[in-house]
């Protein structure tokens, strides 16, 4: 894509589309007209401007969806599926647009936003067709003497925190689900990527949903917007992904009103190679699970944990390859390695990095923070850093790789679990009872079984311990926003 080619793209999609909060199907200024800049990480520059909600805005929100909620939940099933499954006709249809927003706004290569465009737009096609197979039961009790009937209700009215990392993806895996379930929500999109959940707005306007339904409000001041509606007993769920400090502050503030929660939060992934692996598809799982996204991923390897025995082979072949990774701005042609997000980002992966360097750290490519404008760090290859490290206990978020050694399966496992966390990990492996024991032994709500990148909308995705509560897409996804009710009935026979 040429320089005047995006430019012009970027100027008419800018002009173009809706910056203004999306309440009760109306787009508005927010209160007292305040507003946020929005800025290319590849340049320090910003974009465009969008409207920055305060608590009232926020709960004007939940005012439209508790008004809402009734009739969307009487909505038949076929009706809410028919229009996520426009939704995800309008969102292909403009995949490019939605992949040049991400990457101006979020920094990523086009390629991979057009991959994202892709992913996100699958679970709106995914969750219409999970909107008519919400099934219950019905069976005689133990003792014959009464019947049992289960049937399945929407939870509510839903609060819906997402990430700046996959801006659409995030957006639809939670709206999706809640849409097909019969549940209003109010999105929060993050702050330093509001655009692209801006134009998803517009979409789902356009692909026919109520007003109240689905309603947006950005904002520089999460706590303050948010936490007013966590304890407003309309509200009965939340769903929130991003770290897991702020994860726990939600679980707290949620737990006033017991409101369901599903909780996406950080990770410290392992990435295993055993001495039987095949070392090649073993390099190639490596470059995607770290360099996908730049590392910015709960799911990216964050520990490479390589048996002795193949420790050099590997570790050469991955240097060759991170060698060919091209960094620059995600607009450009060729780029594969776009910049971190902001500043405060790049400078900590690169804090991360002379803490490793100061823990013994040999650098043997990349480590050094390149001139000129963005927020840019380049594909880095560590090895040796002592186990104090900081790398190994807390989330890079950046393309740096840390290969550490093993002797033997039984210490694998043991520094695969030295960890809070337990999102996701993976194994190179062609034992396949080896494998299938690292399913097993490991601590972890996700397995990476010789492929460096699972996600899919037909899986589900969550993890263990403090990787955080509950599964998004697959048929569990949809469970999520949806109560149980047990009818008993007496015997009809009697």
């Amino acid at each position: 894509m040429t320089d005047q080619l995006t430019a012009r793209r970027q100027d008419e999609l800018l002009r173009t589309m809706h910056t203004d909060l999306y309440i009760d199907g109306a787009w508005r200024e927010a209160t007292g007209g305040r507003r946020f800049a929005v800025e290319n990480p590849a340049t320090g520059e910003e974009l465009t401007t969008v409207a920055d909600a305060d608590p009232a805005d926020a709960m004007a929100a939940l005012d439209a969806a508790d008004r809402a909620q009734a009739g969307w939940a009487r909505t038949a099933p076929r009706e809410r599926g028919e229009i996520l499954r426009r939704a995800f006709e309008l969102i292909t249809a403009r995949a490019d647009d939605f992949a040049l927003l991400m990457t101006l706004e979020m920094g990523k290569p086009l390629a991979e936003s057009k991959g994202e465009a892709t992913y996100g737009a699958e679970f709106f096609r995914w969750f219409s067709e999970e909107a008519v197979r919400i099934a219950g039961r019905y069976s005689a009790a133990t003792d014959n003497k009464s019947r049992v009937l289960v049937t399945k209700r929407p939870v509510g009215p839903s609060i819906l925190i997402t990430p700046w990392n996959f801006p659409l993806a995030m957006g639809t895996r939670k709206i999706g689900p809640a849409l097909a379930a019969g549940c209003t929500v109010v999105l929060k999109p993050a702050q330093l990527t509001p655009l692209t959940a801006l134009l998803l707005a517009q979409v789902l306007e356009e692909a026919g949903v109520p007003a109240g339904v689905v309603n947006l409000v950005p904002t520089t001041r999460a706590g303050d917007t948010t936490g007013p509606l966590l304890q407003d007993p309309r509200a009965r769920k939340l769903s929130f992904t991003g770290s897991t400090g702020v994860g726990r502050a939600l679980l707290a503030d949620a737990s006033g009103q017991v409101l369901r929660t599903s909780m996406e939060l950080g990770g410290n992934a392992p990435f295993l190679v055993f001495e039987d692996a095949d070392v090649d598809a073993a390099v190639a799982g490596a470059m995607a699970a770290k360099f996908r996204n730049g590392g910015e991923a709960c799911t990216a390897a964050n520990r490479f944990l390589v048996h002795e025995a193949v420790a050099e082979e590997f570790t050469a072949k991955l240097v060759e390859k991170v060698r060919a990774v091209r960094l620059g701005p995600g607009t450009d042609d060729g780029v594969t390695l776009g910049p971190l997000v902001e500043e405060k980002a790049r400078d900590k992966v690169q804090a991360f990095v002379a803490d490793a360097v100061a823990h013994g750290a040999a650098v043997l490519l990349g480590g050094e923070v390149p001139e000129g404008p963005g927020w840019f760090y380049p594909a880095t290859v560590l090895t040796g850093a002592g186990p104090q490290a900081r790398l190994h206990r807390e989330e890079i978020f950046g393309p740096v790789v840390s290969i550490t050694t093993f002797a033997d399966e039984a210490e694998a496992v043991r520094l695969a679990n030295d960890t809070e966390f337990g999102l996701i990990s993976f194994a190179f492996t062609t034992d396949l009872a080896r494998g299938l024991r690292m399913a097993e032994v490991l601590e972890t709500g996700m397995l990476g079984l010789n492929s460096g990148v699972i996600s899919n909308p037909a899986a589900p995705f969550g993890g263990v311990k403090q990787s955080g509560i509950g599964r998004e897409g697959a048929h569990e996804g949809i469970e999520e926003y949806l109560e149980t009710v047990y009818v008993g009935i007496a015997d009809p026979l009697a």
